[in-house]
């Protein structure tokens, strides 16, 4: 955060004010006129605008009412800055939406303080619409299978409490959900949730990305950083704090979150003083920490702060039979994305599916849902030849009879059987080459527009 824009024709005023910004700790970009200020605001995400209003190719009031019409998460506060300070004018900029009225010369102190409380202002917002999204966000847990009902019921009971708690599961089994479902029944279901994949985050960046930093001790060196960076215990302060692949964190890391969890408080890199929080911690897994702990890759007073409640979420494979209803929900939502409302799932495919072992659990079947739906665009009832290649073999061995019996007929003739083949061997290819058309066009041995006549064929729409 604390990006900061000026806006101004006067080159002197633009250099002073950059200097001074800086050194308060912003980051800041100049432009001299309104066009060259729009296409930045098109590029990059600003906090605050400092715009003058006389500005050389375009009225300021002008380009605050464009700057108003972007998209809600990307529009910064905008402070008007004028040489010709009137009444009639600040009023005017205020109807357009600007946050303050500054006047020329301008008064340090005033700017400064101006641009602080815009900047809180806007953090604010972005706060709020955070919250929002969290609360429209997916926080049910799908499946009518036994151990999918006991899931429920724990959840439904041990979520009012402030017991924290330990999701065991393989990756993408929807640990993040379970995560989501109990804060959306908590206490706290008004206050943040937080999450941080603890696997992604370089070594050198998981200190501030948890407890965040102050006085400008970013770990970004050579950059135009932000003096100071709330972590993510600090923005679930009230909430929860969902900590992904929990075991991936090193033992230096664990020890301060282990801290932290004890204290309720913590101390920013860079700060000389404490931030106190209330956050309860919930952590997730897919690795067995006991065996961790054996191996001295996880500390031992740290699982046993975390697993007070344990959950373990099943893999897909051993819930088949919730495999009906998560397909009808996620072609619901990407039908809903794409404009392709009431597809629906021939009896067969589902059959393929429930034949799958599904290594990839939820996660994998959700992409695939989305990939049949965008390399079939025309077609309203998905059938078992329109599943990948990967799903579509390994139900065929499957349904396999034993050794000396004939094998049963999947089509009706050899050419559709050939069709088949052909079509699941060319969106192979294609999936391989990540979309890359020409590649996959030299994998196939095929010339590219080849290939599109061979995508139209099989009733697949690829732009070239």
């Amino acid at each position: 955060m604390n990006h900061v824009l000026i806006v101004d024709d006067e080159a002197e005023i633009r250099i002073s004010l950059q200097s001074i910004l800086e050194e308060e700790g912003y980051l800041v970009t100049s432009a001299g006129t309104a066009g060259e200020a729009m296409t930045l605001l098109r590029d990059a995400v600003f906090d605050v605008v400092l715009l003058d209003i006389w500005l050389p190719d375009r009225d300021g009031l002008e380009a605050l009412g464009e700057i108003r019409t972007m998209d809600s998460a990307s529009v910064p506060e905008v402070v008007i800055i004028s040489g010709h300070g009137t009444i009639e004018a600040a009023v005017r900029a205020t109807k357009l939406g600007a946050y303050d009225f500054l006047e020329k010369p301008l008064s340090l102190a005033r700017t400064l303080m101006v641009l602080k409380n815009a900047m809180q202002t806007r953090q604010m917002r972005v706060d709020n619409a955070e919250f929002a999204r969290q609360l429209s966000a997916k926080s049910t847990v799908t499946g009518a299978s036994v151990p999918m009902k006991a899931l429920r019921q724990q959840i439904k009971l041990m979520a009012p409490t402030n017991g924290r708690v330990l999701i065991y599961g393989e990756s993408g089994t929807g640990k993040e959900l379970i995560g989501r479902a109990m804060h959306a029944e908590s206490l706290r279901k008004e206050r943040p949730f937080v999450e941080l994949n603890c696997a992604a985050i370089p070594e050198d960046y998981i200190e501030t990305e948890l407890f965040g930093y102050r006085n400008g001790a970013s770990p970004h060196k050579n950059s135009n950083a932000p003096n100071e960076k709330r972590g993510t215990f600090e923005r679930a302060d009230g909430g929860t704090l969902f900590l992904d692949e929990v075991g991936d964190m090193s033992l230096k890391t664990q020890a301060k979150v282990l801290r932290a969890l004890d204290e309720q408080r913590f101390l920013p890199v860079g700060a000389s003083h404490p931030v106190h929080v209330d956050v309860r911690v919930i952590a997730a897994t897919n690795k067995d920490l006991e065996e961790e702990i054996s191996r001295g890759n996880f500390r031992e007073d740290l699982f046993y702060r975390l697993n007070v409640i344990p959950f373990f979420v099943p893999p897909l494979r051993d819930r088949k039979e919730d495999l009906p209803l998560l397909v009808k929900e996620f072609l619901a939502e990407f039908g809903a994305q794409y404009g392709r409302p009431r597809v629906e799932m021939t009896d067969d495919a589902l059959q393929a599916l429930k034949q799958y072992h599904w290594p990839g659990n939820v996660r994998e079947l959700r992409n695939l849902i989305e990939r049949v739906l965008i390399l079939n665009p025309k077609v309203q009832r998905i059938e078992r030849k329109h599943l990948p290649m990967l799903v579509y073999r390994e139900s065929r061995e499957a349904k396999a009879p034993t050794s000396g019996q004939p094998r049963g007929e999947e089509f009706a003739t050899l050419l559709e059987a050939r069709e088949a083949y052909e079509r699941d061997y060319i969106l192979k290819k294609i999936d391989e080459c990540h979309g890359n058309m020409s590649r996959a066009a030299e994998a196939l041995g095929l010339e590219r527009s080849h290939l599109y006549r061979k995508l139209k064929a099989i009733g697949v729409s690829v732009k070239e």
